[in-house]
């Protein structure tokens, strides 16, 4: 049997219709442009999404220092005594992007703050948010 001869199946003898790396190329940079261009429009919804974080973090630190305070009458500076775990960083190749401290802690009252280790907007403010003992949470800079 001559392999040669043998006629090729229909579908290798028409011709397929493809877009050239050229029109593929022209796409890609029409998007990019796009993006370019609605990026800026998205960085204040991107910084609203990500200070989440911070108040999730903030509202966590609120409870245990309430626990505290129930069980001591005192709120603690030291968020490792209150059991609070900060994630690791962003900066340190973790996922967490804002740090987590006590500001003031005493008898009757703390402010613990979170501080974005990121520039969300890169316009070099870093985004700051509080919480008190009366779960006061407040954005003190915006980023």
């Amino acid at each position: 049997m001559n392999f040669m001869n043998k006629p090729k199946p229909i579908w290798m003898r028409r011709k397929l219709r493809a877009f050239s790396l050229t029109e593929v190329l022209v796409v890609l940079v029409i998007i990019g442009i796009i993006i370019l261009l609605a990026l800026p429009n998205l960085m204040p919804l991107i910084t609203k999404a990500k200070s989440t974080e911070a108040k999730g973090q903030l509202q966590h630190v609120y409870t245990l220092q309430k626990n505290q305070f129930y069980e001591r009458s005192t709120y603690s500076a030291n968020l490792e005594d209150i059991g609070f775990e900060q994630e690791k960083l962003v900066s340190d190749g973790g996922q967490a992007n804002y740090r987590v401290e006590m500001v003031h802690a005493g008898t009757g009252d703390f402010v613990a703050r979170a501080t974005a280790v990121v520039d969300f907007n890169g316009n070099g403010v870093y985004n700051v948010w509080e919480i008190d003992q009366d779960k006061n949470l407040r954005e003190v800079t915006k980023d």
